[in-house]
């Protein structure tokens, strides 16, 4: 079984153990903790055959995590399981598992086959068993005319299936990928994601991958898990940290551009429920309104993804929709949509409308808001408010 679980894992750097500068830059200048918590209780279950994805800002805890997975880093509490076995004080190289790198670490010296080849000789397999799982590997990979090649013959992403392939080759229980796209350029990143995902179908084993990039984590993982300050803030499947944001972070980190915040407050008016803020007022659908009895009359910070605001002559018909006024201040062309800065209020917008926009700088916007995609949070906690079902209504 390749499933691998984490129980109450926590990891501490005591000293003067390397940290990254995002842990400490908001202390004094020049003063470097002597403690410092990456990861803080951190309860994980990846399923056999899963692709979970590890996902953060740099400094969050997402890699050593990872590392603690793969023993490259010692764990200060808890508890790492690979399948039913509890790995702790298991060293890296009997854990069952194949880590691939950012930096492709293949040796200079050796050609593609033998890099593919060099962890089965250390464990000394019979050569007829190493050429057959290199040249099978090579062929999932497409890279078999580049077998008797040398690293600096190669490109880029020929390099990172190299990488994968000497992975691959070991068929371990779980694979562990640490950035493994971040050297490439934006195209081939697109298309190497397409071919993780077919890899990863083909081969069916479990996989941790650790990115910084929101757009890698919603295409590759079945699940992803939101890091921040070493803390798990949701972990589900891309279209529920999308729509139904366990807080205001998870929310403003999925998303591109990100959700928009606005100051508001909650207010009972004739019976009805309405979010009020300085260039809007919006009345909460009845199938929303439930558990926000206690916020009424309160602050609260009211949300809004910028493809959810339309131009209101493209506006959706089969959704319900609150219609505003909005200066435009930007007006960026993205080919096949619109990105409108836009002022309502005191409060600033993005949105993403319709290629055909008739909005211009300078001119007032006829905008109109999808009330099904609201989204409520409290103030002080940032946790959501009432969240949306699964399906997004």
């Amino acid at each position: 079984m390749g499933n691998v679980r984490l129980v109450k894992v926590n990891k501490v750097f005591q000293g003067k153990a390397p940290v990254k500068k995002a842990w400490y830059e908001v202390w004094k200048p020049g003063h470097i903790p002597s403690e410092v918590h990456v990861v803080k209780d951190a309860d994980l279950e990846i399923r056999d055959g899963e692709f979970l994805v590890l996902v953060g800002p740099s400094g969050c805890g997402k890699s050593t995590t990872l590392r603690m997975v793969a023993g490259l880093e010692e764990a200060t509490s808890g508890d790492i399981y690979i399948g039913d076995r509890r790995v702790n004080d298991v060293s890296p190289k009997d854990r069952d598992i194949a880590m691939v790198f950012q930096n492709y670490a293949l040796y200079p010296h050796m050609t593609v086959y033998e890099n593919m080849a060099f962890g089965l000789k250390l464990r000394k397999f019979p050569p007829s068993e190493i050429e057959e799982r290199v040249k099978k590997a090579a062929g999932l990979l497409d890279i078999e005319h580049l077998l008797n090649r040398k690293p600096k013959e190669l490109s880029g992403g020929q390099r990172q299936r190299v990488a994968m392939g000497r992975a691959i080759v070991r068929r371990p229980q779980v694979f562990l990928m640490d950035e493994p796209l971040s050297n490439l350029d934006a195209k081939l990143r697109v298309q190497m994601r397409a071919e993780l995902q077919k890899l990863h179908r083909t081969l069916g084993v479990t996989t941790i991958y650790v990115t910084h990039d929101q757009t890698e984590a919603m295409t590759l993982g079945d699940r992803i898990v939101l890091m921040k300050g070493g803390i798990i803030q949701q972990m589900d499947t891309p279209l529920n940290l999308y729509e139904r944001p366990a807080n205001q972070y998870v929310a403003g980190f999925i998303g591109s551009p990100s959700m928009n915040f606005i100051p508001a407050r909650l207010e009972a008016v004739d019976g009805r429920v309405e979010i009020v803020a300085s260039g809007l007022r919006i009345e909460v659908p009845a199938e929303r309104r439930q558990g926000l009895e206690s916020h009424l009359g309160k602050a609260v910070t009211f949300g809004i993804r910028p493809e959810d605001i339309y131009d209101r002559q493209f506006a959706r018909e089969d959704a319900p929709m609150a219609h505003f006024e909005a200066l435009v201040e930007v007006f960026e062309p993205m080919g096949s949509e619109v990105y409108l800065y836009v002022q309502a209020g005191a409060d600033q917008l993005v949105c993403r409308v319709d290629a055909h926009t008739s909005a211009r700088v300078g001119q007032t916007a006829q905008l109109a808001l999808d009330l099904r995609k609201i989204h409520l949070f409290d103030p002080e906690t940032e946790l959501a408010l009432n969240r949306p079902t699964a399906s997004g209504c």
